[in-house]
């Protein structure tokens, strides 16, 4: 786990903020924004990251978002400058109940969510409970588990980064994200790599210093065809139903060279789901879109953000 304080050489300089009531300390971010006067309009963003990163990922985002609202980008257990408890099973649904607890406690409302990997499924299911709140959704290399390819697409079971995590190499290298935070992603899909120097490593290696402290990261690829998983979204689904999630306005941005998702995979699914969504993909740009285009998708959240808020204000 990272210190409270530490601003990796002045590249994360945001205050920490800590929740406990998951029964961890999970950390988070909340920067406040431009307050506009009327609470009625002001805006939430919240920025959910995966596997194997933390907020730091959203570095570049957040004085750019924060011109549109208050920030929230808060650090799964086991991951950033969150706890990692070595008595818990690192479950989809624990991490969805982590983080439905926290923004409860938070009071969020007209809330933008940014989803990223493992984000998308956490972050919508918390939208799913939760559709009075949400104002948008910007779907980034990730998808929402409700959102089906037709069948025979090349999905992710598939796809390199699955498979590379069913190979004896995998579990020793995740042991080991101090020394090899850098090749995990190089693996799922970093391809702007020329601005690593040794702050970034630091900062992507800290919360990995030991095996046990790599607990998140190893289950998180394991969650992908884990039955419990499939369980905790059909139970979901059951619960709340999809209609009122698929009226909310949703943007998907996908990485051309993302080696976890697949283009084709993702974009099918999001236009099974929101057939008049908008689409955009990037060449040579991988599954960690916030390195490799922070100023490009950074500006699509930001006008995508601008017409949901015109089409709530035409309702």
């Amino acid at each position: 786990m990272i210190e409270a304080n530490e601003t990796f050489e002045g590249t994360w300089p945001f205050a920490p903020h800590f929740h406990d009531g998951n029964g961890f300390r999970q950390h988070y971010i909340d920067e406040p924004g431009i307050e506009t006067g009327d609470p009625a309009d002001e805006n939430t963003i919240i920025c959910i990251h995966g596997e194997p990163t933390w907020g730091y990922l959203y570095r570049k985002f957040i004085p750019r978002l924060a011109r549109h609202g208050r920030v929230i980008v808060p650090d799964h257990m086991g991951f950033g400058k969150s706890e990692t408890p070595q008595d818990r099973d690192y479950s989809i649904r624990e991490h969805s109940d982590n983080l439905e607890n926290l923004l409860m406690s938070l009071d969020v409302k007209n809330v933008t969510l940014v989803l990223q990997d493992w984000g998308g499924p956490i972050g919508s299911s918390f939208a799913i409970r939760h559709p009075e709140l949400i104002r948008c959704l910007c779907i980034c290399n990730t998808g929402v588990p409700w959102a089906r390819a037709p069948a025979g697409t090349y999905g992710v079971t598939d796809h390199d980064w699955f498979k590379w995590a069913q190979t004896d190499a995998f579990e020793p290298t995740i042991l080991n994200l101090g020394a090899t935070a850098l090749s995990v992603m190089k693996r799922i899909g970093f391809e702007r790599t020329g601005h690593v120097d040794e702050t970034w490593i630091r900062a992507y290696a800290s919360p990995f210093e030991t095996p046990a402290e790599c607990r998140g990261a190893l289950q998180f690829p394991r969650n992908i065809a884990n039955p419990e998983t499939f369980e905790f979204f059909l139970e979901l689904a059951e619960q709340h139903g999809l209609e009122q999630l698929q009226s909310i306005p949703a943007m998907c941005v996908h990485g051309e060279a993302d080696r976890a998702i697949p283009v084709e995979s993702a974009i099918a699914g999001f236009k099974s789901f929101w057939p008049d969504g908008p689409v955009v993909t990037l060449p040579g740009v991988g599954h960690f879109l916030q390195e490799d285009a922070p100023e490009a998708v950074s500006a699509l959240i930001e006008q995508f953000m601008q017409l949901a808020s015109r089409l709530r204000a035409a309702e």
